[in-house]
């Protein structure tokens, strides 16, 4: 089955690319914010990358449900009965995108019983892609370029990742507590990407997150040799075992 996730990795990273330029047509031109009940941020650049991505994967593989979050609000009675499923952001780290620093990604997972198998992170601005499959590693695509891409272990002054817009007390607190170490802020998944490419070893998350935001970037780090582990138990991080869409406190590693 992982050669037949490794198969489908090539659309997938197409359908992303798509999605990014709908997003740059946005991010070039004055653009309006709305805001969702939870006051996160909402652009037409969501809305029309969320579009794309459902009408292209409903046309390749109308089997599968999506799950996006711009989409449809499903239940979770609806939801425990699928085996397997995308979960889609369209737009992860809209405040990014609306402070035009280039640090946003489009993120596509494939979810089978509970966990991520197929992952693609496409970066518009940057021009980078992150993918990978379970059982064929994990590679990043740079200027048309394919990389394979591994985690490090730890070097004897780690980086250490924060949130460029979610940093709180208690990340502030759990950072001064560390060993001596470097740390680097980014904006959304590409936290994940970083460590899935040996550029950094830790990133805590401590606060909430929900399962669109992590999964795709979650497939990557794992392919890659690293890890991404729900607090305080520090299991694998699991997708559409609740009602709830919220993640716990985690934790993404690179190599032991």
């Amino acid at each position: 089955m992982s050669s037949e996730w490794a198969r489908w990795l090539p659309e997938v990273i197409g359908i992303s690319e798509g999605a990014g330029r709908h997003i740059l047509d946005v991010y070039r031109q004055d653009f309006s914010v709305e805001h969702k009940a939870d006051d996160s941020p909402l652009t037409q650049a969501d809305l029309r990358a969320h579009h794309h991505i459902a009408e292209a994967l409903a046309a390749r593989w109308p089997e599968i449900p999506l799950l996006s979050e711009e989409g449809a609000a499903l239940p979770y009675a609806t939801r425990r009965q699928w085996s397997r499923y995308w979960l889609v952001d369209p737009l992860d780290g809209t405040r990014e995108f609306v402070k035009r620093n280039g640090e946003f990604t489009v993120n596509i997972a494939l979810i089978v019983e509970g966990a991520p198998v197929l992952g693609v992170v496409h970066a518009p601005v940057l021009g980078d892609t992150y993918a990978a499959a379970r059982g064929a590693g994990a590679t990043r695509v740079r200027e048309g370029i394919s990389q394979p891409i591994q985690a490090r272990s730890p070097p004897p002054r780690p980086t250490v990742l924060a949130s460029r817009s979610h940093r709180d007390a208690r990340t502030r607190a759990w950072l001064a507590a560390l060993p001596p170490h470097d740390t680097l802020s980014r904006g959304s998944s590409l936290k994940f990407c970083l460590i899935a490419a040996g550029e950094a070893d830790l990133y805590p998350r401590l606060g909430p997150t929900s399962e669109w935001d992590t999964a795709a970037a979650q497939c990557v780090v794992e392919a890659a040799g690293g890890a991404v582990l729900a607090l305080p138990e520090r299991t694998p991080l699991r997708y559409n075992q609740k009602d709830s869409l919220i993640n716990p406190d985690l934790l993404v590693t690179g190599r032991p």
